[in-house]
Parts: C-alpha cells; sequence; structure tokens
C-alpha cells in the first residue's frame, strides 16, 4: 500500500484500498497456515493498515454526522 494521508483521499478510494488490504490478510494467512510465510511481521502490518483505514472511515461517518 501506498504512504498516502488518508486525508487527501475519497471515501471511495479508502474503500478500496481497505478492500485490497483485506485480501493481502486472507493471502497471508493462507500463506502461514501451508507453512510458505517468509515474512511473519507481514501479517501484524497489513493488520494494523486494515485498522487504520477502518478508523479512517469512522471517522469520516462521525464528522458527517456533526455537520
Amino acid at each position: 500500500m501506498k504512504k498516502t494521508p488518508l486525508g487527501d483521499l475519497t471515501g471511495a478510494e479508502i474503500e478500496k484500498q481497505l478492500q485490497e488490504a483485506r485480501q493481502q490478510l486472507f493471502t497471508i494467512r493462507l500463506q502461514r497456515a501451508s507453512g510458505k510465510l517468509e515474512s511473519p511481521a507481514r501479517l501484524a502490518q497489513v493488520r494494523r493498515t486494515v485498522a487504520r483505514l477502518l478508523t479512517a472511515l469512522r471517522d469520516r461517518e462521525l464528522a458527517g454526522g456533526r455537520a
């Protein structure tokens, strides 16, 4: 995933990145289960990315509700 400030992205772009990150997470979990995972730290990194994207979406949802 590119290091782009989440504030510069639209909601649709964040959702697209979230979908891609979840797909990566699925692939990494399959690799771990089959014993082919080369970098165990990558699992934690992708999980954090998913959490950041979900947080950005939630922040936008709450900000939109107040206006």
